[in-house]
């Protein structure tokens, strides 16, 4: 793999040349510098992993794992499908190195697949961005509230105006500029990792003994809780082993949003997927240890299964004083609500890219003059996240249908790429994964098929209906309307893989799907 040793960014002596190289690297592509570029490596990798935020994910959907087989969903699930994700990432990071702007998987899909499939990656993507921040916000207050108000924990109308007030407090954050999220987010990318590691020590040194075949042992817990499965009753080990998938699957997701700060991102082509690879394989490792702890702890693994969502609560109310359990779980809370402050930051940026294509209303694609963050693209992001735990409360059928649309919009760069690889494709970013690209994105959609199939499974079955829903509708909308009006984001020098210096044309750019030139005209931003 080539990828060239950089200095980090505060060792830099002339950061401003890095960020000319990225501007033009833009202006190649189509695109002016219009968002404020301020991040450096770690923030890069820091906004990826507070999205995954396996406090989040990892401890809100516990059950979704060790309900199917027990401990071995951790100990054996976790890490396979780490590793698959893990795969994803890969051939994710190959194509953000060549084509480094905040559309991303979208502007990827345009360039290597053309507009339709620009179009559906865009929308696919879209839809897992909101769903995964209602889910995280929904997780957040179910978590607050089993701490520390167990019997609010299964009131609706609580939840959704709790749900309200966290997702409007993160788009106000969002709003105030990206140096004020960026530092949220950076404080976040050590706080999870942290609070992660006293999580683990705690338990660990508060339970009785270490049973580690606990890891490897196939237990078959379906059907509970009997008042309320996880999952309907099986007599299968491995497909209930398949099911569990679905906890590392929606945990580790989100890492798409280094992606989407590309155009913040200083030295992007080689900072944009070293943060996407690294925030997997860090959350991935960290994960599998702190949720391996907790089974260990667990003090009956039979009467965990019986508590279902309430099994992680359970263990630590059995092993920890309450003023310990206090703290933890207000440490994990604070850490699952900047999880979705970075998930605003994420969406709202795609959302800005597509807009700024023709894709969705212009409006969209505004930039506030004063902070100079995409202000119309964050509160829309935020209302429509919201509208959407009042159509499914359910937190599992959230986590599914998020899931599903996530991986479909990750891959299907990585397919299309796949077939553009060495034909249409030959000019790749300095992070190159070689030949190891086809395989890997090959691995990428097969994968993806599975999850999709598991997503769809008891009692999510409403995930099939908003899945399928959203194929009918936007294949209709695609045919009917949007072939013809939707042009496709510009195809620059770049994507055209012509080895021509912007700065000696005239700026012209091809747009995909349209036979007229467009220009790329210098613009003025407002500074902070």
């Amino acid at each position: 793999m080539n990828d060239p040793q950089i200095p980090a960014m505060s060792q830099q002596p002339d950061e401003s040349a890095t960020i000319a190289a990225d501007t033009r690297q833009l202006r190649e592509m189509g695109y002016v510098q219009e968002l404020a570029r301020r991040m450096n490596g770690f923030s890069n990798l820091a906004i990826s992993l507070s999205i995954i935020c396996i406090l989040a994910g990892g401890l809100t959907s516990f059950h979704l794992g060790f309900c199917s087989v027990g401990g071995a969903s951790i100990g054996l699930g976790w890490p396979l499908v780490s590793l698959f994700s893990l795969v994803v990432a890969a051939a994710m990071a190959h194509i953000a190195s060549a084509f480094p702007t905040a559309g991303g998987l979208y502007h990827w899909a345009a360039i290597l697949g053309g507009r339709y499939w620009g179009w559906m990656t865009a929308w696919f993507n879209i839809a897992g961005l909101v769903t995964v921040l209602a889910a995280i916000n929904v997780g957040t207050f179910q978590f607050v509230a089993g701490s520390f108000f167990p019997e609010l924990a299964t009131n609706i109308p609580v939840q959704l105006a709790a749900v309200a007030l966290i997702t409007f407090s993160q788009a106000v954050i969002n709003h105030l500029g990206i140096r004020v999220t960026t530092l949220l987010t950076d404080f976040s990318g050590y706080f999870i990792l942290v609070v992660a590691a006293l999580l683990t020590l705690v338990l660990l040194a508060a339970a009785d003994h270490w049973e580690f075949a606990r890891l490897v042992t196939f237990a078959n817990y379906s059907g509970l809780p009997e008042d309320a499965p996880v999952w309907g009753r099986t007599s299968s080990h491995m497909w209930l082993l398949a099911l569990g998938f679905l906890l590392p699957a929606y945990t580790i997701t989100g890492f798409d949003a280094s992606a989407h700060v590309s155009e913040e991102t200083v030295g992007a082509a080689i900072n944009v997927p070293r943060g996407i690879v690294r925030s997997v394989l860090v959350s991935g490792v960290a994960g599998w240890i702190m949720l391996s702890a907790i089974v260990l702890a667990i003090p009956d693994m039979d009467a965990g299964a019986r508590q279902g969502p309430q099994v992680f609560f359970a263990t630590l109310r059995a092993l920890l004083p309450p003023w310990t359990v206090a703290m933890l779980c207000g440490s994990i809370g604070i850490a699952q609500y900047l999880c979705g402050l970075a998930t605003v930051t994420s969406a709202s940026r795609m959302v800005y890219a597509f807009a700024r294509d023709g894709g969705l209303p212009v409006a969209l694609r505004r930039v506030c003059p004063r902070f100079r963050t995409p202000d119309v693209a964050i509160w829309t992001v935020a209302v429509t996240a919201f509208l959407f735990t009042v159509y499914t409360p359910v937190y599992s059928t959230i986590t599914a249908v998020c899931t599903i649309f996530l991986y479909i919009s990750y891959v299907l760069p990585s397919a299309l790429g796949l077939a553009a690889y060495g034909r249409s494709w030959t000019r790749m970013g300095p992070w190159d994964l070689g030949p190891w690209f086809r395989p890997l994105a090959g691995a990428s959609v097969l994968g993806c098929l599975g999850l999709i199939v598991i997503g769809m499974q008891p009692p999510n079955e409403k995930a099939l209906w908003v899945v399928s829903g959203s194929l009918a509708v936007l294949s209709a909308a695609w045919l009917l309307v949007v072939r013809h009006r939707f042009a496709g984001p510009p195809l620059g020098l770049v994507a055209m893989d012509l080895p021509v210096n912007l700065a000696m044309t005239d700026g012209t750019v091809q747009l995909l799907g349209g036979e007229a030139p467009t220009r790329v005209q210098p613009q003025e931003t407002a500074h902070e």
